[in-house]
């Protein structure tokens, strides 16, 4: 009887973050559940350690005419770049967040999209942590101070950034994963933590210990820090205005390592500039890289102006970053496209209907 023929599954890694393969490689073709082969493909249309964002025009078209699955990191996929791969069924996001995709383009075609929730989640939490605490503790305060001509008196200095942690109220917007990491670490500084999440289940609260409130205004007013960690959706974005920023007590600081799109960057300039908000520690902006002319408050900050000394902090999109998160996410990703384009799972999909 004729052997039939093994199905080839070419999956393209378009980012191009890696010198190499091998994990991959590892990882599609361990202890396979049937007879396949994988060709596994990187581009470099946003290398790793750079700002380049390259067209996807540049992958060759013979590859492009082959691809089944496809993984991004930091790209945009929308429905002009889904025409330049006609057999592409799966695409996995390297990451939690999935707003950089088409989906209704894909549900069109019906291209089944993934992500990657749970990856670097200790990463993050420690990192809106240590925003917190850099601005709240006085840390970037001084360390500006410190450099001007002449530097500031060697001495504490009496400035309404700094407070202690224990006692004051820490506010989180979304107790997923990443939320509650940041919960179960603030509550070891002695915080007390209050969060508000519609979508979570009763009970969730009391698993951690924090408390939850009905009323997203009511988060607003009783957090001297608030803490963002909510996906960008129809429903989230530009949800974080000068209305809400303005109910945050005086002098409260800001932190987002969630999505920027979330955060109306117009109110968080006018109310630092107000003096209701007092601190911003920003890991994320509406679009990255900002365009020039950037935003005036990016330029405010860049230009060291004397109103934003010691109150703002920008970390460009790195919350996730460290050497064990990316190789997390590299493994987690080829797993996720292992699992749902040749195992035929539903790991880790993201339905049409999900915001």
């Amino acid at each position: 009887m004729p052997t039939p023929d093994i199905p080839t599954y070419t999956i393209l890694e378009a980012d191009g973050q890696y010198p190499e393969q091998l994990l991959e490689d590892q990882i599609f073709n361990d202890d396979p559940t049937h007879a396949y082969k994988v060709h596994f493909v990187r581009s470099t249309l946003a290398p790793s350690g750079t700002d380049v964002r390259k067209p996807w025009s540049e992958i060759p078209k013979d590859i492009r005419d082959e691809v089944d699955g496809l993984m991004i990191l930091k790209l945009h996929l929308g429905e002009k770049n889904l025409e330049l791969f006609p057999k592409v069924k799966v695409v996995v996001r390297m990451g939690v967040g999935y707003d950089v995709i088409d989906r209704p383009a894909c549900a069109k075609r019906d291209i089944t999209v993934c992500n990657v929730p749970d990856y670097g989640t200790e990463d993050i939490a420690d990192h809106a942590i240590g925003l917190a605490l850099s601005l709240r503790r006085g840390i970037l305060l001084h360390n500006d101070l410190q450099r001007t001509t002449p530097p500031a008196p060697y001495c504490p200095i009496n400035h309404p950034l700094i407070a202690r942690s224990r006692g004051a109220t820490f506010g989180i917007l979304g107790l997923g994963r990443i939320g509650t990491a940041v919960a179960l670490r603030a509550k070891a500084f002695g915080w007390h933590v209050i969060f508000y999440d519609p979508y979570l289940r009763n009970g969730a609260d009391k698993a951690v210990g924090v408390e939850r409130t009905k009323n997203i205004k009511d988060l607003f007013r009783r957090s001297s820090i608030l803490s963002i960690h909510c996906p960008a959706t129809r429903e989230t974005k530009n949800l974080v205005d000068y209305e809400l920023l303005s109910l945050l007590p005086k002098d409260a600081v800001l932190v987002n390592t969630a999505r920027g799109e979330v955060v109306d960057l117009d109110a968080v300039e006018r109310c630092l500039k107000e003096g209701g908000l007092v601190g911003a520690g920003l890991d994320v902006l509406p679009v990255e890289p900002p365009p020039e002319p950037v935003h005036s408050l990016i330029q405010a900050y860049r230009d060291r102006e004397s109103w934003l000394v010691g109150r703002m902090v920008l970390t460009c999109h790195t919350a996730f970053f460290s050497p064990s998160s990316l190789e997390e996410i590299r493994s987690k990703s080829a797993q996720t496209m292992r699992e749902v384009l040749i195992d035929k799972l539903q790991s880790n999909v993201i339905t049409p209907e999900m915001e």
